[in-house]
């Protein structure tokens, strides 16, 4: 009986792997698609995301735990919308946000601006979120206003 159920739990690990390897696949393919088709100039940090800096900024730096002021516009590679904040911005804690902009912030200062191109791991993953659908990568057009 405990080879059975050892046999169905490396089963239930190695397939949860391999869904994930495939979604990750799909991702890349999806972004690296989107960089091309807007001739867009993206930088890879290694973890599927992707970032376009327009501009690093000259102010402050932060980091993944940082408090931030953020102007934002997200959407899906479809381009509709999910959420934008005002020109004012947002106050977050890095730390607390979805890991592609705790992943990806910091590679901006005050003042710099650019493009967050987020795999759904880095995101909501498999789950949907409000008018997201579960899987979905995440586009963040960003601007850091202040490090807190």
């Amino acid at each position: 009986m405990k080879s059975i159920s050892l046999f169905l739990i490396i089963g239930l690990i190695f397939t949860a792997c391999n869904k994930e390897e495939k979604q990750a696949a799909l991702d890349e393919e999806i972004i690296t698609n989107y960089i091309s088709e807007n001739n867009l100039n993206a930088i890879s940090t290694g973890s599927g995301l992707y970032i376009v800096i327009s501009n690093e900024g000259t102010g402050e730096s932060c980091n993944a735990s940082s408090n931030v002021i953020v102007d934002y516009k997200g959407y899906l590679t479809n381009g509709t919308i999910f959420d934008e904040s005002t020109s004012a911005g947002i106050t977050c804690n890095l730390g607390n946000m979805i890991t592609g902009w705790t992943e990806g912030i910091p590679y901006f200062r005050e003042g710099g601006n650019g493009i967050l191109l987020i795999p759904s791991a880095l995101g909501y993953g498999d789950q949907s979120n409000g008018g997201i659908p579960a899987n979905s990568v995440l586009i963040f057009d960003i601007s850091l206003l202040e490090v807190l």
